[in-house]
């Protein structure tokens, strides 16, 4: 699976868009490189994948070699929390969004976050 432009990135991005959010793609210049970023709003907006982000529901570890496995899925889960924690620390909000998720229903909750926070701009 590619690193951007992932099924699920793009469903997100169309309900976004259609409810008229406003938004810049994977902004290499911020910590974790966010899939979407809300610049005004300081909203970065990561669309994670069930295996490789460890999602409870769906992330299953391989039946071979699990060793390399939970040791590689527990990195990526320590990066992301760094890269939240710098981005915090740099006055930005940070959403995780799982491939799973319905992408109306939470573009309907990004945008009520994004509409709030420009009120109180």
């Amino acid at each position: 699976m590619g690193r951007r432009d992932t099924g699920p990135e793009r469903l997100l991005r169309r309900a976004l868009h259609r409810r008229g959010v406003r938004f810049r793609l994977q902004d290499a210049r911020l910590p974790g490189r966010p899939d979407i970023v809300l610049v005004r709003t300081r909203l970065a907006i990561f669309v994670d994948g069930c295996f490789w982000h460890g999602c409870e529901q769906h992330a299953v570890l391989p039946k071979s070699n699990r060793a390399f496995w939970a040791e590689k899925l527990a990195g990526n889960q320590r990066r992301d929390q760094r890269n939240d924690a710098a981005l915090a620390a740099l006055g930005w909000t940070v959403r995780h969004v799982w491939e799973h998720e319905d992408p109306e229903a939470v573009a309907a909750e990004i945008e009520r976050a994004w509409r709030r926070q420009l009120e109180q701009s």
